[in-house]
């Protein structure tokens, strides 16, 4: 797993794990904003990265590579660590692992693991499967029909269709398997003093069954709803807001 680091003489790091179906220059307009102020550590998931060709492992493999990775380059305490969707669950299973102390921690949409029927959870990954893979066959005209909302220029559906078409199936099969289904202890006990679940309005209903999660697991989590973005919508459209979160989940 790649790991990019920006604004490595300053003291206080952030941990940036970016979602399913882009890469890690998903903060491309979050860095800039952070990089004078923070130590920055943006993992390159595998199956996402460029610069090391591979499979999506899964969800727990990924939090402890991120773990050890961390801790080779002496970093003992992270001021905040963020995940989006898929990131989220990392997120998740990193303040499961409790190997790394972390001061705030915030989910942005992340996916709970299922608590359904293997069965059901078996039509669930084929379905998420199916739809991705026919996505990544049908190229940039397909995504064209798919995304029609005025918040994807051109250029985004561009970025999306090279990303299909760099990824395998077997990652494609393993992402959602995984981020679906991870394992997490019955009981997840947690230092971490801080932690956020953000969401958009929009997603509420799709993110049931996770907010329904965090707050039997975790419950001491503060949720936050933002009305005016979709899931995952601040990093790309509204970097400075969450620049900002970022900043008051560290201070609270």
């Amino acid at each position: 797993m790649t790991v990019h680091e920006f604004g490595k003489e300053n003291k206080e790091v952030v941990v940036l794990i970016h979602p399913s179906l882009v890469r890690w220059d998903y903060f491309e307009y979050v860095i800039p904003l952070m990089e004078d102020r923070y130590r920055l550590i943006v993992p390159a998931l595998p199956g996402y990265d460029k610069d090391s060709p591979g499979d999506f492992t899964s969800v727990e493999e990924i939090a402890s590579e991120l773990a050890g990775i961390l801790e080779k380059r002496g970093i003992k305490e992270v001021a905040c660590m963020y995940g989006c969707s898929m990131g989220g669950s990392v997120v998740a299973r990193s303040l499961a692992d409790g190997r790394m102390k972390v001061r705030s921690a915030v989910m942005d949409g992340g996916i709970m693991p299922y608590r359904l029927p293997w069965i059901a959870t078996r039509f669930i990954a084929i379905r998420d499967f199916l739809v991705i893979y026919l996505g990544k066959l049908g190229g940039l005209k397909m995504l064209e029909k798919a995304f029609t909302s005025d918040e994807y220029s051109d250029e985004d559906l561009k970025y999306l269709a090279d990303v299909l078409e760099s990824m395998s199936s077997r990652t494609i099969w393993r992402t959602f398997e995984s981020s679906n289904n991870y394992d997490m202890p019955k009981e997840i006990r947690t230092d971490c003093p801080r932690i956020e679940y953000w969401y958009a309005k929009s997603e509420e209903k799709d993110r049931r069954l996770d907010i329904d999660y965090i707050r039997e697991k975790l419950p001491r989590t503060v949720f936050r709803v933002f009305e005016d973005t979709g899931h995952g919508g601040l990093a790309l459209l509204q970097p400075q807001r969450m620049v900002r979160e970022l900043e008051r989940a560290m201070e609270e």
